[in-house]
């Protein structure tokens, strides 16, 4: 592990789900030195409904907890978010438990007591995988790669250079792909409280199509605009 790990996880957000207080505020305090929040839960409801208003990035979570257990926690999660990183904490090695998780796409299966070298081994994966995440290839030319995280994008591994509301655009359109993105979506998304004229936006997507090896920008008239 070195420092960029670090660097990149005094970023980040962990949520901690452990019924045990000792257990987990033990482990809390000392994660709690390397990330930017740690938020505590005692079972898997109350974890749920903190991942529901902060959208941790990463989620540590015991399995026998009460109301709630661990494995129905992370099941409630997965219906709805299919990539965030989950370390299973717990002291429990039935094979019915191991099978569970594994279905449910853990990044790691650690067996308590913890040891805080294995738990940061596991965090440097999630980094990893949380960097990959931020890194989306178009469907429509995979030789485009956008960065969420620099603000960046790339064609056959070259910088593209945009200003800042063409990249907004471009953001919005790939964060949408599958659709076309309304007028008013470009309004509240890109211009913010400026007002969007007619021809700010045809200049915007005139200079951006400019710029583009290939062109990627379709209008469909009197609706907005999508990847093509």
């Amino acid at each position: 592990m070195n420092k960029d790990f670090f660097d990149k996880l005094k970023s980040m957000t962990v949520l901690y789900a452990e019924d045990e207080v000792g257990i987990r505020e033990n482990i809390a305090d000392s994660l709690s030195y390397y990330v930017k929040d740690v938020f505590e839960a005692a079972n898997g409801q109350e974890a749920y409904d903190i991942y529901i208003e902060k959208k941790p990035d990463i989620i540590l979570s015991d399995i026998h907890m009460p109301i709630v257990d661990g494995i129905e926690f992370i099941k409630k999660i997965r219906k709805e978010n299919r990539t965030v990183p989950v370390i299973m904490i717990t002291a429990h090695t039935d094979k019915k438990y191991l099978l569970e998780a594994v279905e449910l796409h853990m990044e790691k299966y650690i067996i308590k007591p913890v040891d805080i070298d294995e738990l940061f081994e596991t965090l440097d994966k999630c980094v990893e995988i949380l960097d990959s995440n931020k890194k989306v290839s178009l469907k429509v030319d995979e030789n485009y790669i956008y960065d969420y995280d620099r603000k960046e994008l790339k064609y056959k591994n070259e910088h593209v250079i945009l200003n800042k509301k063409e990249l907004l655009f471009l953001e919005v359109l790939i964060s949408y792909q599958n659709r076309v993105v309304t007028y008013e979506e470009l309004q509240d998304k890109v211009w913010g409280d400026d007002i969007m004229t007619d021809s700010a936006l045809r200049s915007l997507v005139r200079n951006l199509r400019k710029k583009l090896p290939t062109d990627l920008i379709f209008n469909l008239s009197g609706v907005g605009y999508r990847l093509v």
